[in-house]
C-alpha cells in the first residue's frame, strides 16, 4: 500500500493460499473515492426497505445500486450492521459509507436489518444468521433486474455484524445452519468476506443471550456459533480490520482468528489500525480502509 503522504500507522500481512415492488428511491451525488485511481462514479440510486425476507417479516433492506448503463453484470456485497446482535440499523453512518463507496466502485450493495435479540425475548441464534444467508439468497434470485453476476458476492460487517458476516463466509449446509427458506433453491455461499472488529470469541468466554442458554447448558450451540469452529480450506477468502484502542471487542480476539484462518490453509489478510476504536466505517481519521477492503473486493469478486 502507498503511504506517502498519510498520517497514519498500520500493519497489514497477506497471506495466500493453493421480484418485484414498489420501494422508496433515492440519488445519491457520488463524489466518494476520489483518490487512490478509483473511477468517479455517476448518481447512485438507492432502494429503501425492500422486503427481502418475505411475508409477515418487518425487517427490511436497503440497495445502493451503481450510477450507468449497460447490460454488463456486476458484483454484489451484503453489508450486515453491528449493536451487539441486540440494535444497530441498516441505514448507520458506517453502513451508509460502506455501502456508498461500495457502489461508487461499481458493486450493488445491500444494507440489511434483521432479526434483533430483544431484552426478555426469545432467542434469536440462529435466526440472525438464517437472515443474512437469506439476503445472498435473495440477491441471487434477483440477479436478473439487479444485473448482478450471481457467482461474485461478498460479505462485510462491523462488529456484531462482523460476526455474522464470518459465519455467512465459513458455513455451508453440511454446517445445519443454513435456512429452509425462503429462496431455498438458491446457495447462500459467498466469494469473500471482509470482518471488522467481530467479536468471534466471544462464544467461549461469556453467555450470550441471543442464544437463550449458558455455556454451560448448551456447550454444542456455543461452539458452532463461532466461525474459528468451521474453518476448512474450501472457505473463501477473509480481510478482517481492527483497531488497537478497540474497548469493546479487544483486537486479539482477530489476531486469534487470523492464525486459525492460516492454520486452516485459507486466503486472507489482517489490518491493525493502531489508534482506532470500536466502531470505524472505511474511513476512519486513524486510516483510510478504501483502497483496502475495495481492493480485497476487487481482487475476489472483479478480478478474472
Amino acid at each position: 500500500m502507498n503511504t506517502k503522504g498519510r498520517r497514519y500507522v498500520s500493519r497489514t500481512r497477506w497471506h495466500s493460499c493453493a421480484s418485484g415492488g414498489c420501494w422508496g428511491l433515492a440519488l445519491i451525488s457520488a463524489a466518494v473515492c476520489l483518490g487512490f485511481g478509483f473511477a468517479r462514479a455517476g448518481d447512485i440510486r438507492v432502494e429503501r426497505d425492500v422486503p427481502y425476507l418475505g411475508e409477515g417479516r418487518a425487517e427490511k433492506a436497503d440497495l445502493y445500486l451503481p450510477g450507468g448503463g449497460g447490460s454488463a453484470l456486476r458484483p454484489a456485497v451484503v453489508d450486515i450492521h453491528g449493536g451487539g446482535w441486540s440494535g444497530g440499523d441498516k441505514g448507520d453512518r458506517r453502513e451508509v459509507n460502506i455501502c456508498t463507496n461500495l457502489a461508487a466502485n461499481g458493486y450493488v450493495a445491500m444494507s440489511i436489518n434483521y432479526v434483533l435479540q430483544r431484552k426478555g425475548g426469545p432467542p434469536v441464534w440462529p435466526k440472525n444468521l438464517h437472515d443474512c444467508k437469506t439476503a445472498i439468497r435473495w440477491l441471487r434470485a434477483n440477479a436478473a433486474r439487479l444485473r448482478v453476476d450471481a457467482g461474485r458476492i461478498g460479505v462485510i460487517g462491523g462488529s456484531a455484524g462482523g460476526h455474522l458476516a464470518a459465519m455467512v463466509g465459513v458455513t455451508g449446509p453440511a454446517d445445519g445452519l443454513d435456512p429452509a427458506g425462503p429462496y431455498g433453491d438458491q446457495p447462500c455461499n459467498v466469494q469473500a468476506v471482509v470482518d471488522l472488529y467481530g467479536p468471534v470469541l466471544w462464544m467461549q468466554t461469556r453467555d450470550l443471550a441471543m442464544i437463550g442458554k449458558t455455556r454451560a447448558e448448551a456447550p454444542d450451540v456455543y461452539r458452532a456459533a463461532t466461525p474459528l469452529s468451521h474453518l476448512d480450506k474450501g472457505d473463501p477468502p477473509i480481510l478482517i480490520a481492527h483497531g488497537t484502542a478497540d474497548k469493546t471487542v479487544d483486537v486479539e480476539q482477530s489476531r486469534v482468528f487470523d492464525a486459525e484462518l492460516a492454520k486452516a490453509g485459507i486466503a486472507h489478510q489482517l489490518v491493525i489500525v493502531e489508534g482506532a476504536p470500536h466502531t470505524f466505517h472505511l474511513q476512519p481519521k486513524e486510516m483510510d480502509l478504501r483502497p483496502t477492503v475495495i481492493g480485497f473486493f476487487d481482487k475476489y469478486l472483479k478480478e478474472k
